[in-house]
């Protein structure tokens, strides 16, 4: 009889074995699933954050170009090259040859 149990015992612990190695193959599988997809939506995330941060540069000269044309426009060079193509003014005794159309 104390073979029996002892078998019994052996069967039981190979059972409980296997079930614990398949318990943890499938939840490496599932990890090993969800790590793929967490790439890649970090490999998206990355390439919107490179993406995003281009944009951020392209404002930055964007807005010293404007504050550069803004200190441009209050410059006496401005304001008599915006009289001459705009107004038309000219300064004493200057000559404006035009080309006839």
């Amino acid at each position: 009889m104390g073979k029996r149990v002892a078998y019994r015992k052996k069967r039981q612990n190979r059972l409980s074995m296997l079930l614990t190695a398949l318990v943890v193959m499938m939840l490496l599988v599932v990890v090993s699933i969800g790590s793929y997809s967490m790439r890649g939506k970090l490999s998206n995330y990355k390439e919107r954050q490179a993406y995003l941060e281009d944009q951020i540069a392209n404002e930055h000269e964007r807005a010293k170009e404007i504050e550069m044309q803004e200190k441009y426009t209050y410059t006496m060079k401005y304001i008599e090259e915006t009289a001459r193509k705009r107004l038309g003014l000219v300064y004493e005794g200057e000559i404006i040859f035009r080309q006839e159309k």
